[in-house]
């Protein structure tokens, strides 16, 4: 199965970063990221993967995940007209707040055993939900506040379960992580221009054969593969915003029309235009 490294920039003004309703179903993105997830998601029957654990929920789910454990989606697949938030912290903001305020103590403790992946249920999963479909209302305080009230919740409930007897270790070391993560924020900030192998190479210090060997190795696609799936990714996101099929080409990095229409195709067994008008229908 084809890990991918997920870079992730907190939101301004925010410690957090907060995804609501992304819209991923019809995307397998089995990922990992050093942020710390709590995942809610309701009005759908979907698959839980969080490591080697594999489980089907029902109508609603709440999951916290530990940092660098590999995870689907948990709308893939999904039909349904569905809800989903994400929130995402990163280690730092956990060291620095968690791991240093004496009062804080339980909410540390959670996050040890988040490692392990935990999944809530009951009042607890219902209460949460509540509190985080309405944390995008909040200001950055009062969301700063929020947080600390939802992990203080989550680290008193008896609700939950491990989803493992271990904690998961990622096969990925520290080096290749940051390495992976240097590679991505300069695939992010530059995606629109022409991008060659041997500039992405020297970024890592690596020459051209040792880094294409390197990126397969941990990512599971060649360096081109892999830039024209992001370059895809963001054409999508375009065609969904109403943008036409052309713009979304150029836009997104591709040069050509004709090879655009053939890479997305091949990523997404549909043609642009036909993606466009069944998902704005």
């Amino acid at each position: 199965m084809k890990t991918q490294f997920e870079n992730i920039t907190p939101d301004a003004n925010s410690s957090f970063k907060l995804l609501l309703n992304p819209r991923l179903s019809d995307l397998f993105y089995w990922h990992f990221h050093p942020e710390f997830e709590l995942v809610y998601i309701e009005g759908a029957n979907g698959t839980r993967h969080v490591g080697s654990h594999i489980s089907k929920y029902i109508g609603s789910d709440l999951v916290l995940i530990g940092s660098n454990i590999p995870h689907l989606n948990f709308d893939y697949g999904v039909k349904t007209d569905y809800k989903k938030v994400v929130l995402q912290i990163h280690p730092t903001f956990v060291q620095q707040i968690f791991e240093k305020i004496t009062e804080l103590t339980a909410i540390k403790a959670l996050f040890q055993l988040s490692q392990y992946g935990v999944a809530f249920s009951g009042k607890t999963k219902e209460k949460i939900g509540q509190k985080m479909n309405k944390f995008s209302t909040l200001s950055p305080f009062n969301q700063f506040l929020e947080v600390l009230h939802i992990f203080q919740h989550l680290a008193h409930s008896e609700e939950r379960e491990l989803l493992h007897d271990q904690p998961v270790k990622n096969q990925f070391n520290i080096k290749e992580q940051n390495r992976l993560r240097q590679v991505y924020v300069f695939i992010d900030q530059h995606y629109k221009r022409k991008i060659g192998v041997d500039e992405v190479a020297g970024l890592t210090n690596l020459t051209k054969a040792a880094f294409c060997r390197y990126f397969k190795k941990a990512s599971g696609y060649t360096f081109t593969d892999f830039l024209n799936r992001y370059r895809i990714g963001q054409a999508k996101k375009l065609l969904l915003l109403g943008h036409n099929v052309s713009e979304a080409c150029f836009e997104s990095g591709f040069e050509s029309l004709s090879y655009f229409n053939r890479i997305f195709r091949r990523i997404t067994h549909e043609n642009p235009l036909a993606f466009r008008n069944r998902h704005l229908r």
